[in-house]
């Protein structure tokens, strides 16, 4: 019996997963921000980067225009580890056309 010597496999090429490439739609965005805040031990900086992310996706100088932050104050509040203001979330959140609310669990 001929036995035949498997070929090296080359390694794998993953690439690093990016949400704003996945957030094309306000409800995509939605969503994503929720399925965030379901979370178990979601904190801010989570919170914070989720933003970040669909700020991206929407294109951080038009979100800085829509909420009157500058586009560096908002690379290093939305980042992972950002620690932005809540009157930051509110304006970004209003110029992604996001809305908070809260409800009784």
């Amino acid at each position: 019996m001929k036995t035949s010597k498997a070929k090296p496999r080359s390694p794998l090429k993953l690439k690093r997963f990016d949400a704003a490439e996945h957030l094309h739609s306000p409800e995509d965005c939605s969503a994503y921000l929720a399925a965030i805040m379901e979370e178990p031990g979601v904190d801010e900086k989570l919170i914070a980067a989720a933003l970040g992310n669909i700020a991206r996706a929407k294109g951080m100088m038009q979100v800085a225009r829509d909420s009157g932050v500058a586009r560096e104050a908002l690379y290093r509040a939305l980042s992972p580890h950002g620690n932005p203001t809540f009157g930051t979330i509110l304006k970004v959140s209003k110029a992604l056309g996001l809305k908070l609310s809260w409800h009784a669990e």
